[in-house]
């Protein structure tokens, strides 16, 4: 296990964390409002997984249930790379899309105020990588990722704990993904745990997908 120390915070993703903060005062985008803890829970915790980012295929890049933007916005600016933050939260998308208006940032980054499924159908495999920080369990996560990625593509889900050391041989063939590394680390403080997990479509999914709103977290597939 190590430490995570080798990352670049530059001054757009400080302009945006204060924005972000500023805004969290009359909408709830962050339970984090002490801007040194916010460095380190949005802007460092997202760019930790610089390694596992720069391994990606090219292409559109898109973070789900991305809430404030994170690792979202980090992570775009880091590597320049076309990106589509996903949360279902209206209001919330509304107030990233003005900040990154303000930041003339809007034609690297946009924002989308609706479900993971609606977006599978209105654009299956269109992205080369996701990204999901805190945002559901393992088995649905990949079920939600699988119709959204295109071949070679990969999932990066962030997590602050293990999942049982996620191993299901029976699950990913069922939904053409499969896990190709799992790293644990530290952040800066020597406190935070986090472990990420990173998986790859290697095949079409051999069930349909995605399914009715609600179904991967109700009743994912883990047969």
């Amino acid at each position: 296990m190590s430490k995570r120390n080798d990352f670049s915070i530059t001054n757009d993703m400080k302009t945006y964390l204060d924005k972000a903060l500023k805004a969290n005062q009359s909408i709830n985008l962050t339970r984090v409002t002490d801007i040194d803890q916010a460095i380190l829970l949005h802007l460092e915790d997202s760019l930790a997984v610089s390694e596992e980012f720069s391994k990606a295929p090219d292409g559109l890049y898109a973070d789900l249930g991305s809430g404030g933007g994170f690792p979202g916005v980090p992570l775009a600016l880091s590597f320049n790379r076309k990106t589509l933050l996903v949360d279902s939260v209206k209001k919330k998308m509304t107030v990233v899309s003005n900040i990154l208006s303000e930041m003339n940032l809007s034609n690297l980054i946009e924002t989308y105020d609706g479900r993971i499924e609606e977006l599978a159908k209105e654009r299956p495999k269109a992205f080369s990588v996701l990204t999901a920080r805190a945002l559901t369990s393992l088995p649905s996560l990949l079920e939600l990722a699988s119709p959204l990625l295109q071949q070679e593509g990969i999932l990066i889900a962030l997590k602050s704990k293990e999942e049982d050391d996620f191993d299901n041989v029976s699950l990913e063939n069922k939904l053409g993904m499969r896990k190709v590394n799992k790293r644990s680390y530290h952040l800066s403080d020597g406190v935070t745990y986090r472990t990420v997990y990173t998986f790859e479509k290697y095949k079409d999914p051999e069930v349909k997908l995605p399914r009715r709103l609600g179904m991967a977290q109700k009743r994912p597939y883990l047969q």
